[in-house]
């Protein structure tokens, strides 16, 4: 395949650059591959030249890599040719314009990174138990739970606000995430904001389901047990590259690249949409949060 057809594919699952995430993406997967076939850095210089330093650097996606070395080490890892070409091709289109550069400087790198992951996804599932999930935020509930939390100062709360807009935008542009978000019945009762607030979460959600790229389901105590446990996580989904799994704590992220991991979180993801509601029974659960029944 070319490299012009694999980075049109790659750039119509998204009209948002990450050059930096796109990097991200590759070296986690030349990682693997080394993994996979059970080389030291050390066989990876003696075999193709290429030291541990540039190798650390092309696996950790810190700058950009070329085409012509990662086809060098994916051919001495006996990787399939399809992969070699694609993810040469994938370092060939890394170039460009981060979206969130305008909020640079107010942003966790850790929440850099999954965002700009997120803008080249293709798909995102997200389960959150105890919080409505940023994408999914209006303006005003967003500004509450910013201000309440305390993890971003006062004077930079408005502009982190702006960011999330933004990253929310991704669910409307020409080509859209696909999104399928797992919500716990606490997060849609969680006192943030004035109940007007609330109100106009409720009613936003509402909207947002009737979109064809987005689904919400609400998980209740009384659905029962499921594999998914009380943690938030995400899997993201890529047209030209592998998905990964993303779970958060307080003041990071942990990144699961190991294809076998992230099975075992698309089966809990699996799991959890199973128990929770329907999506058209969530949305009756949502309507009557609004009447207050």
């Amino acid at each position: 395949m070319s490299e012009i057809a694999v980075c049109g594919k790659i750039c119509a699952m998204s009209t948002r650059s990450d050059p930096s995430a796109l990097r991200w993406l590759i070296g986690a997967e030349l990682a693997n591959f080394r993994r996979q076939a059970a080389l030291k850095p050390q066989d990876v210089l003696d075999a193709t030249g290429i030291s541990k330093s540039k190798l650390s650097s092309m696996e950790n996606g810190r700058y950009q890599q070329h085409p012509d070395d990662i086809a060098k080490i994916l051919n001495f890892y006996g990787v399939e040719q399809r992969d070699i070409d694609r993810l040469a091709s994938l370092a060939g289109s890394s170039e460009g314009r981060t979206w969130w550069a305008p909020w640079s400087h107010i942003v966790p790198d850790w929440v850099k990174t999954f965002v700009g992951l997120e803008g080249l996804a293709a798909t995102e599932f997200v389960f959150e138990p105890m919080v409505l999930p940023g994408l999914l935020q209006t303006e005003e509930y967003a500004q509450a739970i910013t201000e309440s939390t305390g993890f971003v100062r006062r004077d930079h709360s408005e502009r982190f606000v702006s960011f999330r807009l933004a990253r929310a935008k991704r669910l409307t542009e020409p080509e859209p995430l696909e999104l399928h978000a797992v919500v716990g019945e606490a997060a849609l009762r969680l006192a943030v904001g004035t109940p007007e607030v609330r109100q106009a979460q409720y009613a936003h959600l509402l909207e947002l389901a009737k979109r064809p790229n987005i689904t919400v389901q609400v998980l209740r105590p009384e659905d029962g047990p499921h594999t998914a446990g009380t943690g938030q996580f995400v899997v993201l989904d890529f047209a030209q590259a592998q998905s990964i799994a993303y779970t958060e704590h307080l003041d990071g992220a942990v990144y699961v690249q190991d294809q076998d991991d992230v099975r075992t979180y698309k089966m809990a993801a699996e799991n959890v949409q199973s128990v929770a509601l329907s999506a058209n029974k969530s949305a009756t659960l949502i309507k009557n949060l609004i009447n207050g029944s």
